[in-house]
């Protein structure tokens, strides 16, 4: 293969962040807590890979995913601009995710 990957500890981080995210938000759809961030969520952890191995295809020669990415990015590409703002979303939902249940912990 000619194509430049990043390195495989990225892509081991990368996979288990999606996997916990899906999981953490079928956890609490199951729980019934933050119904509507939670699908949300679910929805952005199946879509989010897809969207980027189908763009990532076709990549030139040298350029790993996330140069593809940036430079999508500055070109203004849909595709790019969905990737960024579902990762921000992502971490977001991290943040509401551990808050609410640092809150709950606390309550006790």
């Amino acid at each position: 293969m000619y194509w430049e990957t990043l390195p495989d500890w990225f892509w081991i981080i990368y996979y288990l962040f999606i996997i916990a995210t899906l999981g953490t938000a079928i956890f609490s759809v199951i729980r019934k807590k933050m119904i509507i961030p939670s699908i949300i969520t679910i929805v952005l952890t199946m879509t989010i890979p897809i969207i980027v191995i189908t763009n990532s295809i076709g990549r030139e020669k040298g350029v790993d995913e996330f140069e593809h990415l940036v430079t999508h990015l500055h070109q203004g590409s849909p595709w790019s601009i969905y990737v960024i703002t579902g990762f921000l979303y992502l971490i977001i939902w991290w943040i509401m995710f551990l808050s609410k249940y640092k809150k709950r912990e606390v309550s006790y």
